[in-house]
């Protein structure tokens, strides 16, 4: 278990009256912020006739819009932007599943806010000043290894900034260099550590492993940390809330995600009704971002399962609320090795291709807790596999596994067509 050390104690350990004061002086301000610096935010309370004068107190959230990714893929590329455009110095972005990309800029306060999150995540995992970490998210339009590289900077670790891919290169930097922490997909991890078995090879400086944009089981957590000889931790972030780390981790009690309250307002609504939930029942998890400024997310609706475990100060020290794990979405997007897609992006891509017929599968395979991605098409003669894996690369940014089969070959279901199977110990279902 990690040293339990702080990177702003005074916040992380702050008392309940602190944190529900601090967030009730940021609802009001983000609500003004947003409705006096954007059109579309304004017209959005207008339209439930709210003011943000009439935040009062916490529970006056619930006057405020709800939003979600289809706000910002119609307002691309920078249409809720709540800043002068000169004020901008970063962007990322995410794809979508109608090709439209959900776009996050940057203020230099921005970034600061993202580097403090995720120095806080590296904090509380036992990172120190000066440890090597090496960061293996790709560097790029995705969040992922900026988030990991701004955190680092700001806690003082010594960044060895891999990127992606060359996994044998990526062992022997850790060897070399003497990485301490390692961050990663969590597919990613696995990868690893079959090239250490390959290698008969030993990393015995490394520690700890940060691991985040995939569903991490405890199945999966202690088959990693078994692996590469680490205490392994789950952060939560994304594109909308400013990036990986923003939200929060698990601390070394791994009781549940710590979510950084003074930054951001957590309220668990029903799939339906959208009013709050009970502690304790499942919901979608929906968030206010309370100090950022150039795009802050009002009420945003994540779709990600999950609930409150606890409000009470952990064993850590903290004192900010913590949620149970993701263990879904309310819509059908598929997470493969850090790659956010959608059937409908599959079945666009494959139709484009002269050939191809309608009848395709996604077969979701998770052999030991490790996730792949099997596709299968149905195609005349002249259709090639090469032309298949070259197209679904090209959209879905990856190349999955599967093969073309003659029209017919593929089984049919009687109604609704079946396309995403999954695929583990126990056979298709």
């Amino acid at each position: 278990m990690a040293t339990q050390i702080y990177q702003n104690k005074q916040a992380e350990t702050a008392s309940v009256d602190e944190l529900r004061s601090i967030q009730l002086k940021g609802l009001k301000h983000i609500a003004k912020h947003v409705y006096t610096q954007n059109t579309v935010f304004r017209k959005k309370f207008d339209a439930l006739g709210v003011s943000p004068d009439e935040i009062k107190n916490l529970d006056d959230i619930c006057k405020l819009p709800i939003m979600d990714k289809e706000d910002l893929r119609e307002n691309y590329p920078m249409g809720l932007s709540c800043v002068d455009s000169r004020d901008v110095v970063e962007m990322h972005m995410s794809s979508g599943s109608t090709g439209t990309p959900i776009v996050m800029p940057y203020t230099a306060g921005d970034l600061d806010q993202w580097a403090e999150c995720m120095a806080r995540c590296y904090r509380m995992a036992g990172a120190m000043m000066g440890d090597p970490v090496q960061i293996t998210p790709s560097f790029g339009l995705f969040n992922g290894g900026f988030g990991f590289y701004h955190g680092a900077r700001k806690a003082g670790l010594f960044v060895i900034p891999t990127g992606a891919g060359n996994t044998a290169r990526q062992v022997r930097l850790a060897r070399d260099f003497k990485t301490r922490v390692i961050t990663a997909v969590v597919s990613y991890g696995i990868r690893v550590m079959e090239i250490m078995d390959e290698e008969k090879s030993k990393l015995p400086d490394l520690k700890i492993g940060i691991f985040g944009a995939e569903t991490f089981t405890d199945g999966m957590k202690e088959k990693i940390q078994k692996g590469l000889g680490i205490e392994a931790f789950d952060i939560y972030g994304m594109t909308e809330t400013g990036g990986v780390g923003t939200l929060g981790m698990d601390c070394s009690a791994h009781k549940g995600l710590h979510v950084w309250e003074d930054h951001y307002i957590v309220e668990i609504l029903d799939r339906e009704t959208k009013q709050p939930v009970p502690d304790g029942q499942l919901g979608v998890l929906t968030i206010t971002s309370l100090t950022r400024k150039a795009l802050p997310v009002i009420r945003f609706w994540t779709g990600d399962l999950t609930y409150v475990v606890s409000r009470e100060k952990c064993s850590c020290g903290r004192t900010h609320v913590r949620l149970a794990p993701i263990t879904g979405r309310t819509d059908d997007m598929l997470i493969i090795k850090g790659v956010n897609f959608f059937p409908k992006q599959v079945e666009q891509a494959l139709l484009a291709i002269p050939g191809v017929k309608n009848n395709y599968q996604i077969i979701i395979e998770e052999i030991h807790g490790v996730k792949d991605v099997r596709i299968n098409v149905e195609a005349e003669p002249n259709v090639t596999g090469y032309m298949v894996e070259k197209q679904l690369k090209e959209v879905l940014g990856f190349s999955p596994k599967g093969d073309v089969f003659k029209p017919g070959e593929l089984p049919r279901q009687e109604g609704k067509a079946k396309r995403v199977f999954y695929k583990d110990e126990n056979g298709l279902h």
